[in-house]
């Protein structure tokens, strides 16, 4: 009785690494811009400037994008985006020092949007 109710809880476990050996790895790099931009053609209304548009840049990532360079790119992203938020936090130190409250929100806003981009930027990083 207890074997009808273990066995195919064993055999669950055992076969679960097999079912996700079958799924297929999420694109990088070049492959992943590819594939969002055909996305994007896909959707686009037939013989719109958006659809010429997009037909271009697909063309542009088939020509020109190699994987390295990409990344490289996209190291490049996220530097200037820390150095962004860097700025950003001395402006914000600096607000603090004068105390004029105005500034200080006008600067702790920028400081957000700077952190943002920056997150996206390492988000990117990945794909």
């Amino acid at each position: 009785m207890i074997l009808n109710r273990v066995l195919p809880l064993l055999a669950g476990l055992l076969l679960s690494p097999l079912a996700l050996a079958d799924e297929p790895e999420p694109l990088k790099g070049c492959a992943a811009k590819e594939a969002h931009v055909r996305a994007e053609l896909a959707a686009a209304p037939a013989g719109s400037a958006q659809q010429g548009g997009l037909q271009e840049a697909l063309e542009n990532i088939q020509r020109n994008c190699n994987d390295g360079s990409l990344h490289k790119e996209r190291e490049n992203k996220v530097l200037d985006a820390k150095r962004e938020v860097s700025q950003r936090q001395a402006d914000l130190d600096k607000a603090i020092r004068k105390g004029d409250p105005e500034k200080i929100d006008k600067r702790k806003d920028k400081l957000a949007q700077a952190r943002k981009e920056l997150q996206q930027a390492v988000d990117e990083l990945d794909r």
